[in-house]
């Protein structure tokens, strides 16, 4: 039995259909994430503005949390925002409450990204928002989610509940529909 080559140029033996199967599948990936991102667009309003606005008025740092996929990308957003010169910092929900709420403090401003809006985890981090009256900003596909109810902005010009940007349903490209399609260009793109 002979080994499979390591040349790139070596003739594969699935052939020309499943090239073709492979570049079909990648420009139907590319045509829904085009869909999503102008749905995305579409929904872009006040609300996105007036959170955009408060994210720039922190005095201190922008505290980005989220977890499991939303956290993975809160990672990415915290690393973005503080190599374009916003001080930035991640917060893990889940350590939260066992003492890095003590990273969070008055100037800061929260931006907590979760699709359902319902994550456990992030209840800490919401109850030491209201606490200590940190404005706390939701990125949430769920309008009627906990996180999207608890995201008041304290000061009395943005005194309403702001979600930063809805994230728009959009057909997944995942077998599973367990990949996070809209989130990621959602919360990467730039305010």
């Amino acid at each position: 039995m002979s080994k499979p080559s390591t040349d790139p140029d070596a003739p594969r033996p699935a052939g020309k259909t499943a090239d073709a199967a492979h570049l079909t599948s990648a420009k139907r990936t590319i045509s829904l994430e085009i869909e999503g991102l102008k749905a995305l667009m579409a929904s872009l309003d006040g609300p996105f503005a007036m959170a955009v606005e408060a994210l720039g008025q922190a005095t201190g740092r922008v505290i980005v949390t989220g977890m499991g996929k939303s956290g993975h990308i809160a990672r990415k957003m915290a690393a973005t925002l503080a190599s374009t010169g916003t001080p930035s910092q991640y917060v893990h929900p889940g350590e939260a409450s066992h003492g890095d709420l003590g990273m969070i403090a008055a100037g800061d401003v929260i931006l907590a990204l979760s699709w359902s809006g319902e994550t456990a985890e992030l209840s800490s981090i919401i109850s030491h928002a209201k606490r200590f009256a940190i404005p706390l900003v939701a990125m949430t596909a769920e309008a009627n989610s906990a996180l999207l109810a608890s995201s008041a902005i304290s000061t009395s010009r943005l005194a309403n509940r702001l979600s930063c940007a809805p994230i728009p349903e959009s057909p997944s490209v995942h077998p599973l529909h367990q990949s996070p399609r809209m989130t990621s260009p959602a919360a990467v793109m730039p305010p």
